[in-house]
């Protein structure tokens, strides 16, 4: 299949970096193809929406927060966590967590930095966005957890840290799901132009670099989100009750904070973290990724992300991808979680 003129960007800006496959882009076919092997398509049979179910939310202090999640499923089942993106929340996986708990899972939902009822424990702690912080946050709820291993599953965000984590602590990884595949990448590699098309689909990003972006975001997060899912996923009808139970999220008190300073961080506009400058030395070498591995893309995901062909060599063990038809968009999870929940029911299974 020819590539677009914002796939073909991408490709080159990778070829340009020297690095195969390091994705710069933001962030399920059911049975196990063998590695190399040309992706098949799936058709998404979406589950009818359960409202969103969930038990009560539970709490616990790991590392610089006191992260909020959803657990459910049997307590010594096999663990899978799902990590949200932006502009989303635990929401996402409101009809995927169901499933993997009916097949005994312990599904883990923890809502990441700045968004609903999670909070930093400390008033002096940076309002960080860095992939590294998000990622050391993940190590630390599942140490505050006593989880040893788990299946890692995400998109956007949720699978930028989700991919980290598989590539730096492999033993902590028992299988990953990622959509949009590979996108660890350091500060260097976001310096580098993209070809106008590929940089019109990051104007976000630029509003977020200026003060007015940041003021106009914080006035009008609700109303500026609901744009950024209507163009992520362009054929996703969402109701507006849908959408205001995961906006509620967006009125975390550090939210605004958090998501400026990811975008920042990307263009080299704002610092990091001492704390996290080795982990940072890491991401920054586009480590490849040994853990089984199920990638997945829908057909009509309007978010800036990378073709499959361009990630392919950084997944070096067991690995396929899916492709999901059916006008399925960027929040994957939430618009075919019947195919996401299969996913990561296959992906641990030799």
């Amino acid at each position: 299949m020819q590539l677009s003129a914002f796939e073909q960007g991408l490709s080159d800006r990778r070829q340009f970096l020297g690095i195969t496959g390091v994705a710069v882009a933001a962030q399920l076919g059911l049975s196990l193809a063998s590695a190399g092997a040309a992706p098949q398509p799936a058709s998404a049979q979406t589950a009818p929406p359960t409202g969103g179910a969930f038990p009560p939310l539970k709490s616990v202090d790991a590392g610089l927060l006191n992260i909020s999640y959803i657990d459910m499923g049997p307590a010594k089942g096999p663990v899978a966590i799902l990590l949200h993106g932006w502009p989303y929340d635990i929401y996402s996986f409101a009809d995927v967590a169901p499933l993997l708990a009916a097949k005994g899972y312990r599904v883990l939902i923890p809502y990441l930095r700045g968004y609903g009822p999670t909070r930093f424990l400390s008033a002096d702690s940076l309002r960080n966005g860095q992939p590294a912080a998000l990622a050391q946050d993940l190590i630390d709820f599942m140490d505050a957890l006593k989880i040893k291993r788990a299946v890692l599953a995400g998109f956007d965000w949720g699978a930028r840290t989700a991919d980290i984590v598989a590539a730096i602590w492999p033993e902590r990884t028992t299988g990953l799901v990622a959509v949009s595949g590979y996108l660890v990448a350091g500060q260097e590699a976001g310096k580098a132009p993209l070809p106008p098309e590929a940089e019109l689909q990051w104007w976000y990003q630029y509003y977020f670099a200026t003060e007015r972006g940041r003021l106009g975001y914080d006035k009008n997060r609700k109303d500026f989100n609901r744009l950024i899912w209507k163009l992520a996923s362009p054929q996703w009808n969402f109701d507006e009750a849908t959408y205001a139970r995961s906006a509620a999220s967006f009125d975390n008190p550090d939210h605004v904070d958090i998501v400026i300073h990811n975008y920042r961080w990307r263009l080299a506009l704002a610092d990091g973290e001492a704390r996290y400058a080795d982990l940072d030395r890491q991401i920054a070498a586009a480590p490849t990724i040994g853990v089984p591995t199920i990638t997945m893309e829908g057909d009509a995901n309007g978010a800036p992300h990378p073709p499959p062909a361009a990630y392919r060599a950084k997944f070096t063990g067991r690995y396929e991808h899916r492709d999901i038809s059916g006008g399925i968009g960027h929040n994957l999870p939430q618009e075919a979680p019947q195919a996401f929940a299969q996913a990561v029911l296959d992906v641990t299974r030799g």
